[in-house]
């Protein structure tokens, strides 16, 4: 039987697809792992109810095999194959795949007395659960669940700005969804009383009185670039002459969707243990004899126009040159498995360099660690927590956002991508260095004499 019941997860997915609080603080809220609250959102964004329905199957060990050999062809996750192929535990396809390595399929076959057979090839799609055995109460608690999950993912695809918790909003989303539910059911998952949602529909046809007060705050919003908040907004448009109250710039503000810019938080890597961590080898020994003896990489993150750009570089200690590098909109492993197989594509016969990173997520998987003993290669890691580990890297990239990043004039990520290639190819064969005796990294490697 299953730990929890559907009802219950279609809740917790529900919560968390409302964008209020994220899949830690839903998770501490309902009381369960933060990586169920993945996995349920995960599973119903592909299989719908279905995803949410825990099957007990005696797996076949081609099905472990195909699972396993689809996982890595497609570079995902273990929670994320889990949630494809609706697998309720993840620590069962780590399983699968511990004793897959070990043993091929003979080692996937499971002696136990089986319950189903699932069929031979994985199937994207889980069949719908029947509801004919539910009572009708149950029946009922699951056609609220299906509006309250319509009601939360319709404010998502609007484009008003408008605080996803007014109650005004709430009106405009219920009645874009009348043609589809009950006005009883909706009106009770967004919680507004029936005079409310009437008297905010008359309301809406009234003319606004704040439109030029709105036109103001905007003006100056843009003005100082989004510097100001409410505070100074209201300070602003009182040396202007209006009168209006701190409190009603605030809530016009919100309904504006604007809001103060912060200081932007660095990307980091690191989300605990996902595998095996290597040790410190390189110990802050940042000096090499020889080309493609020693090298570092990390992966940093980059901004423009509301949109990520992340980049992961491989530097060779012997002469700070960028040997590889890979760009992609999103930190997954197959852009740090793709650098490494234009890094390894460099390497004459006999080069085995020393690779040290930080402790992110993706040095630790198993796929990358694999390659790198495949390709003789020897792991190095920083210390949890010390930046100064890693330091060469850490370097180039204050360097690469000095001279690239805060320099130029990107207005979208295509612009910036196309610049940073631009920069890195300029580092390497014409910034010259004082440590490198005037020479481009390109140019110490060619023309300076290697020691024996």
């Amino acid at each position: 039987m299953s730990k929890y019941s559907l009802s219950f997860k279609l809740k917790v997915v529900q919560h968390y697809l409302s964008g209020l609080e994220g899949h830690k603080a839903t998770a501490k809220r309902f009381g369960i792992e933060h990586s169920a609250v993945r996995k349920w959102s995960a599973a119903w964004e592909l299989h719908g109810e279905a995803g949410l329905t825990t099957r007990h199957f005696s797996y076949s060990p081609a099905f472990k095999e195909s699972v396993i050999l689809h996982m890595r062809e497609h570079r995902l996750s273990v929670r994320e194959a889990c949630a494809k192929f609706t697998i309720p535990a993840f620590s069962s396809v780590c399983q699968w795949e511990r004793r897959y390595d070990e043993g091929g399929l003979e080692a996937l076959t499971d002696n136990r007395r089986r319950k189903k057979t699932m069929p031979e090839q994985p199937e994207n799609k889980a069949v719908a659960p029947s509801q004919t055995d539910l009572n009708p109460d149950e029946r009922e608690e699951l056609e609220q669940l299906r509006v309250e999950v319509a009601y939360l993912k319709k404010p998502a695809g609007l484009t008003q700005g408008k605080k996803r918790g007014e109650t005004r909003h709430k009106t405009q989303v219920v009645n874009e969804l009348r043609p589809q539910f009950p006005l009883a059911r909706q009106l009770k998952a967004a919680g507004l009383a029936r005079s409310t949602f009437y008297w905010q529909l008359a309301c809406g046809k009234k003319p606004d009185k704040y439109a030029d007060d709105k036109q103001q705050i905007l003006t100056l919003f843009h003005k100082h670039k989004g510097r100001y908040g409410y505070r100074r907004i209201a300070l602003a448009v009182r040396r202007e002459g209006s009168q209006l109250n701190h409190k009603t710039v605030q809530r016009l503000m919100q309904h504006l969707g604007l809001a103060s810019c912060i200081r932007g938080k660095k990307y980091t890597s690191y989300k605990g243990r996902y595998g095996k961590a290597a040790g410190n080898v390189l110990n802050r020994q940042f000096s090499a004899d020889k080309p493609n003896q020693k090298w570092v990489t990390d992966v940093t993150e980059f901004k423009i126009g509301g949109e990520k750009l992340y980049l992961s570089p491989v530097l060779d200690l012997y002469n700070g040159e960028i040997v590889a590098y890979q760009m992609e909109a999103r930190p997954r492993l197959s852009m740090v498995d793709d650098m490494l197989t234009k890094a390894l594509a460099v390497l004459s016969e006999g080069e085995h360099p020393l690779l040290h990173s930080d402790q992110g997520w993706q040095y630790q998987m198993a796929h990358y660690q694999k390659r790198l003993r495949e390709a003789g290669l020897r792991q190095s890691m920083s210390r949890k927590g010390n930046c100064y580990d890693n330091a060469v890297i850490e370097s180039f990239f204050g360097m690469l956002k000095a001279e690239c990043l805060h320099l130029g004039e990107y207005r979208n990520i295509s612009e910036l991508r196309a610049g940073i290639e631009e920069y890195i190819d300029y580092y390497n064969h014409e910034r010259i260095k004082q440590k490198l005796k005037g020479l481009s990294p390109i140019e110490y490697r060619t023309q300076a004499p290697i020691a024996a």
